[in-house]
C-alpha cells in the first residue's frame, strides 16, 4: 500500500522560493502517475504539476515556467521547486498517487493523498 508524507512549504514574500518533498512508501515499481495538486481558500483542489513513469511531465499554465516537478531516481521522493511565488500561487498543496502513467486532473483518479503541507505568500 502506497503512502505519501509531505515535508516543506511555509511562508515567502513574492518573488521568493520554496520546496515542496514527497516521501513515497510502500511503492513496487510499476506504472504510475504522481502530482502536487493545492487547493485554496474556498476553491477547488487544482492540479498544477504531474509526472508519470514514462518520464512525462505536465504543468498547469498557471505554474508553466515557475514551478519543477521532479522525481529521484530510486522514485521514493517527488519534489516541487516552485520559484517566483505569487499571491495566487497560496494554498495548501497535496501530493497525490495514481496507477497508470496517463495523468489526470481530476483529484478523484487519484488513489493516494499527502496529508497537505500549507504554502503562504506575502505581496
Amino acid at each position: 500500500q502506497v503512502q505519501l508524507v509531505e515535508s516543506g512549504g511555509g511562508a515567502v514574500q513574492a518573488g521568493g522560493s520554496l520546496r515542496l518533498s514527497c516521501a513515497v512508501y510502500g511503492y513496487t515499481y510499476s506504472s504510475y502517475c504522481m502530482a502536487w495538486f493545492r487547493q485554496g481558500s474556498g476553491k477547488e483542489r487544482e492540479g498544477v504539476a504531474f509526472i508519470s513513469s514514462d518520464g512525462n511531465t505536465l504543468y498547469d499554465d498557471s505554474v508553466k515556467g515557475r514551478f519543477t516537478v521532479s522525481l529521484d531516481n530510486a522514485e521514493t521522493n517527488l519534489s516541487l521547486q516552485m520559484d517566483n511565488l505569487k499571491p495566487e500561487d497560496i494554498g495548501m498543496y497535496y501530493c497525490a498517487f495514481k496507477w497508470r502513467p496517463n495523468c489526470s486532473g481530476r483529484p478523484s483518479d487519484y488513489t493516494t493523498w499527502g496529508q497537505g503541507t500549507q504554502v503562504a505568500v506575502s505581496s
